[in-house]
């Protein structure tokens, strides 16, 4: 294990005698705080210590890995005039014996122009012609697709469900196209995982290195 970050102490010293601020910025004499208050402070600290070093370890990694990625795909343009990549950048590295491999993959941020609004009005037409009591998933999933969360962001997943659907209604059709004008991509962020495996016929398994899943 990496050793932990220095962390700033919880203490402070005024005129020789130690304090310790609370959470209102308030500074509370050491001697009068309770024992399992204390505790608690030097547990938290210990464990934040170890995660902030695990953090700056992962972002060398991070760094040090896309560095020997792109040494290794310079060497191929120089050498064969080719790269590694395929849609989107999207891109997989793997050992001789095929029993390791890193995968580079390219994810969009998108999010959704005005164009949206008239391809809802539009599905509310579809819905509204259609007996009440036929295709309630569809209707189901239109309810979930435009209920924005917390965040007031609509359901991208939900969105993307409405483009799979089979409807011949032309009205929906032109929704769909919409939906598609409405698209835009407004970032992206690229992602690296790391898999193994003990056979050629096994199954891959993730190198983890979230800690939920660790």
């Amino acid at each position: 294990m990496s050793e932990p970050a220095v962390l700033e102490p919880g203490t402070v010293e005024v005129h020789g005698k130690i304090y310790m601020p609370d959470a209102k910025g308030n500074l509370v004499p050491v001697d009068t705080i309770k024992p399992a208050d204390k505790l608690e402070d030097e547990t938290v600290r210990k464990v934040m210590g170890y995660a902030k070093a695990l953090s700056a370890q992962i972002s060398r990694f991070k760094q040090h890995t896309f560095d020997d990625l792109g040494a290794f795909e310079a060497i191929l343009a120089q050498e064969y005039g080719t790269s590694k990549g395929g849609a989107k950048g999207n891109k997989t590295f793997t050992t001789f014996d095929g029993l390791m491999k890193v995968q580079v993959q390219v994810q969009d941020n998108i999010d959704f122009g005005p164009q949206l609004q008239h391809a809802k009005e539009l599905i509310d037409e579809c819905l509204m012609e259609w007996s009440a009591d036929s295709r309630p998933e569809i209707r189901a999933i239109v309810t979930r697709a435009f209920n924005t969360d917390k965040a007031g962001q609509i359901n991208r997943a939900e969105i993307f469900m409405l483009l799979r659907l089979d409807i011949e209604d032309e009205r929906w059709q032109r929704a769909m196209e919409a939906i598609r004008d409405a698209m835009r991509v407004i970032g992206s962020k690229t992602y690296v995982r790391c898999y193994e495996r003990d056979r050629h016929d096994a199954e891959w398994r993730p190198v983890t290195i979230d800690l939920a899943r660790a």
